[in-house]
């Protein structure tokens, strides 16, 4: 059946040419259908407010910007969400580390191994500076070419024994001794901890303001694109409810 929004016709042609941009939707061809006809009708309206432009999307763009007015989230307004959301402002356990890996190996070369890696905590125990410069010289992580640095990271995403030794470890101090994962025995430097917990108003404030007025808009756009949607004539296609 033919569309026609407020008397002008969208044509077949028009909407396989957009549903290419649609793929990812459930549907590609209402997905585009819906684009069209939600175009159609901003079209017409910055036509009958005389707006006029060199292209579609500019006369669009006129139109928008002289009908959806947006204030900044003000203060009162992302206080009361962040007083009102505060899971969504919590953050886990975090901790920056650096470590010295040397292989378990077997048998003879096993306790080879672990001595070296004895010996090595020692130096580094009593010469802390020198952790990224015996990382490189030892470790056989491909971390040790960055002085062993591991970056950042949270719970979860080290293996447990490793976790347990970072986590038990105050910032700035090297493990007392070897920690044997999997993967080897590890020296470890903490060089950051943060236990987590509430995230400040004043470290999101500025975010938090953002996404406020960013949802404000979307939803002005929302109820401007219902008002036309209500106030047109669509003929040969139903559009999904947008109260």
């Amino acid at each position: 059946m033919t569309i026609i929004v407020n008397g002008v016709e969208i044509t077949e042609e028009q909407i396989a040419g957009e549903q290419d941009k649609h793929t990812q939707a459930p549907s590609a061809r209402d997905a585009a259908i819906q684009e069209l006809i939600l175009r159609e009708l901003l079209v017409q309206q910055a036509a009958a407010q005389g707006i006029t432009a060199a292209t579609p999307e500019e006369s669009i763009g006129a139109l928008l910007d002289n009908e959806i007015k947006v204030e900044e989230a003000d203060d009162a307004a992302c206080q009361a969400f962040y007083a009102n959301n505060q899971d969504s402002f919590r953050r886990g356990e975090m901790a920056v580390a650096s470590h010295i890996l040397f292989p378990l190996g077997e048998g003879l070369a096993a306790s080879l191994a672990k001595s070296k890696a004895e010996g090595v905590l020692a130096e580094v125990q009593a010469n802390p500076e020198r952790f990224a410069a015996l990382a490189k010289e030892h470790s056989t992580c491909p971390s040790g070419q960055q002085g062993g640095s591991l970056g950042q990271f949270g719970r979860g995403q080290m293996v447990p024994e490793f976790e347990q030794a970072v986590f038990s470890t105050d910032a700035g101090q090297i493990t007392p001794n070897l920690v044997e994962t999997q993967f080897g025995y590890h020296i470890i430097q903490v060089n950051e901890r943060n236990d987590g917990g509430l995230v400040s108003f004043d470290e999101v404030k500025e975010r938090l303001q953002a996404f406020l007025t960013d949802m404000a808009g979307r939803k002005a756009m929302h109820d401007y694109l219902a008002q036309l949607v209500q106030n047109a004539k669509i003929d040969g296609y139903s559009l999904p409810a947008m109260a």
